[in-house]
């Protein structure tokens, strides 16, 4: 929380419109948008924080947890989505036992959707802490997430 005080100075005469950069260098600092944070920026632009809150949801770029150790982005590009991303998501859910957007209770895994990877040819596409893989099946993907789980018991 340390780190708010100094992107405040960033804004000595911040308004309404430094909203969405203050939440964004907030975002960058912490990894995400905690309730306390929210607050703090509603005091001191002088905002409500429901507001603020309402703000931050409309924008998918904000998170309001933290990400996992290992956060895996599933590409929903065109080509990942011909070739099969939705079912990869779908199974990435049931593996992990939480939705897109969020994260293990163990704070091991979390989900983000992500609109392209860039890696279209390789579709469709997973990226775990920035690993690709590639032409990723319900079975592939077990055995993806099998890996980082034996990693962690070892």
């Amino acid at each position: 929380m340390g780190d708010i005080k100094q992107i405040f100075n960033k804004y000595p005469e911040a308004g309404r419109d430094n909203l969405i950069p203050l939440l964004q260098d907030i975002q960058s600092a912490e990894g995400y948008l905690s309730q306390e944070s929210i607050v703090k920026v509603g005091s001191y632009l002088n905002i409500p924080s429901s507001k603020i809150f309402g703000v931050a949801t409309f924008y998918n770029q904000f998170r309001f947890q933290p990400n996992g150790k290992y956060h895996i982005q599933v590409c929903r590009g065109t080509a990942c989505h011909v070739l099969g991303s939705a079912t990869v998501l779908q199974e990435l859910e049931k593996q992990l036992k939480v939705k897109a957007g969020d994260t293990t209770r163990d704070g091991l895994f979390s989900i983000e959707v992500v609109a392209c990877i860039g890696a279209c040819g390789l579709a469709p596409v997973i990226a775990i802490n920035g690993e690709f893989y590639a032409k990723v099946t319900a079975t592939s993907l077990a055995e993806i997430i099998d890996t980082y789980k034996v990693k962690e018991e070892e």
